[in-house]
């Protein structure tokens, strides 16, 4: 008399190898793109900070009582002023942002802050619309803060 042995066939194994490879292969292009979404957040917590400080230095002025364009001093940094906010020169120093190279990722890019005019940009360098920009202050307008993270 022959005793059944229960378990699976080697033709059963294999079926469920491949359906976990084809699902496999559906998932991992959804989780292996994090770099971009790192580096959205690293622009928009750049943003972030550029917005507070310059706030918090119109806010320090205007405690203060001082004309517009009287330097502030934030944590012993002097933030020079233009029309009651910081100046394009010293928003980075303000939002602790600082020039030149900052972080290198493994993909090889790099953030860097440059100043162009009236306004500095913290991007990535090779990345063509992932940056946020700061427009220095008018007579008639306050600061403007853009982030363009389309190309992140």
């Amino acid at each position: 008399m022959k005793k059944y042995q229960g378990g699976f066939t080697l033709i059963e194994l294999v079926m469920v190898i491949v359906i976990l490879g084809v699902l496999a292969a559906f998932a991992l292009p959804r989780f292996a793109d994090l770099g971009g979404d790192a580096r959205t957040a690293s622009i928009q917590a750049a943003a972030g900070a550029i917005k507070s400080a310059s706030n918090i230095a119109h806010a320090k002025q205007l405690a203060d009582g001082t004309t517009a364009n009287t330097s502030v001093v934030l944590e012993g940094e002097t933030i020079t002023m233009a029309n009651g906010y910081p100046t394009v020169a010293d928003i980075k120093k303000a939002a602790q942002l600082s020039a030149g190279t900052q972080t290198q990722f493994d993909d090889g890019e790099v953030d860097y802050v440059e100043t162009v005019n009236t306004t500095v940009s913290v991007v990535y360098s090779l990345r063509a619309n992932c940056q946020v920009t700061y427009t220095a202050a008018t007579a008639s307008a306050a600061p403007q803060v853009a982030v363009d993270v389309d190309g992140c």
